[in-house]
């Protein structure tokens, strides 16, 4: 039987995160969404469905990957969404043939036997339609941005008890290291931990992935996790709940935010409850809000209703899209939503909503020209020796 993950219409939701990856590989806790599905399932192959407007920039980036086309035979397809556990992993595979698991009209997981053909998110409802459904409750798939963020911490600890205890531990630490509760940290190979260092996991795991590298008087209070090749500035205060990805440089104070990859806010300021996307560049002493003043829930833009909704939460800081960078002293406010590449300085409170490729002041915002974009965000891949490809060229030209 194959086995395929796929994003289904809701991968909107998690705009502008979504607009330039696959649902599958938002993070949350250590792993991304796709990376602990294929942890559970036994996959022979890496089968994945997604968007159309992605297709060509996964096939450039993942050619081994089997990407919307699916080869005939009995096929389980798995939600990107889930939220996968041992429970719900055992109920899925003894799903019957032409049997699918939904919630409302979320499709959790079908199982049927298929014909070769070619597919995508934009029509893969339509195999779904004649199989018998089976009602689940409620909560075993993410529904928005915020929700990762807020069960960050919980994931950080999930990840760890399941795929980091047992894995081998290259726990090695200078002079002058302070480390508390060691039980609950791991260190990857190569990882680099200057003295002065204090790694506190009294209360959730520390996992410091390879290579990552942690300067002096630097302080990391689990749950956290450092992703590979990432760096950790003098002195940086990092809280529970914060999740950084692979070749990050982080500094200041962050608390529960999750960094997705290739991200920087090297300076002091403040970061709490929020989600970046990757190739983000965050200005020195840039700020950001994560709780009204009056204590509310925080209200933020949600791209499938055009407008702001109640996020149900109090805290909840600022949710990045990929390729944006901030002046600095930019402030921003509780619940800002900013899209793709925009170049965002000055005075000026950042707040509500600022769509893709915005240029400017946040009182007098300019459309970004595409032309300058690009040619910055050629730069800054050239950086960390990787290129813009004509695939990512064009889909950022199609963004709206």
């Amino acid at each position: 039987m194959q086995y395929i993950i796929f994003d289904d219409e809701k991968y909107k939701n998690f705009y502008p995160l979504t607009l330039t990856r696959s649902t599958g590989d938002l993070r949350v806790g250590i792993l991304k969404l796709r990376q602990r599905i294929k942890a559970y399932f036994v996959f022979e192959e890496n089968n994945f469905v997604i968007s159309e407007k992605l297709e060509k920039v996964y096939r450039e980036r993942h050619p081994d990957w089997k990407i919307n086309s699916i080869s005939a035979g009995e096929t389980l397809f798995i939600n990107s969404r889930l939220k996968v556990d041992a429970k719900i992993v055992k109920k899925i595979e003894e799903l019957p043939i032409n049997t699918c698991f939904m919630n409302n009209n979320d499709t959790i997981a079908a199982k049927l036997k298929i014909n070769e053909r070619k597919i995508s998110t934009e029509n893969i409802s339509g195999i779904f339609g004649s199989l018998k459904n089976i009602q689940l409750k409620s909560g075993l798939l993410w529904n928005r941005t915020w929700a990762l963020i807020s069960e960050n911490s919980d994931y950080i600890a999930k990840d760890f008890k399941n795929f980091f205890y047992e894995k081998d531990n290259f726990f090695e630490t200078e002079m002058g290291v302070t480390i508390l509760n060691p039980y609950d940290v791991w260190i990857g190979e190569n990882v680099e931990i200057k003295p002065g260092v204090v790694i506190d996991a009294s209360e959730g795991p520390v996992v410091l992935d390879e290579s990552a590298k942690v300067m002096s008087n630097a302080v990391i209070i689990g749950p956290a996790y450092i992703g590979k090749r990432s760096v950790i500035k003098a002195g940086a205060k990092i809280y529970e709940g914060t999740s950084i990805g692979p070749v990050c440089k982080v500094g200041g104070e962050v608390e529960e935010s999750i960094f997705q990859a290739y991200s920087n806010k090297q300076h002091d300021g403040f970061l709490g409850h929020s989600y970046l996307g990757e190739w983000i560049n965050l200005g020195a002493d840039t700020n950001n809000s994560d709780l009204k003043n009056n204590y509310k829930n925080v209200k933020a833009y949600f791209y499938p209703e055009k407008k702001k909704i109640d996020s149900g939460t109090q805290l909840l800081g600022t949710i990045i899209g990929d390729h944006t960078k901030t002046g600095i002293n930019s402030t921003i406010n509780t619940g800002a939503v900013i899209g793709v590449g925009c170049n965002l300085f000055g005075r000026n409170l950042i707040s509500d909503f600022v769509s893709s490729f915005s240029w400017g002041e946040s009182s007098n915002l300019t459309q970004y020209r595409i032309d300058k974009f690009l040619e910055t965000a050629e730069l800054v891949k050239k950086r960390r020796e990787l290129s813009l490809t004509p695939a990512e060229k064009n889909l950022y030209n199609n963004i709206e």
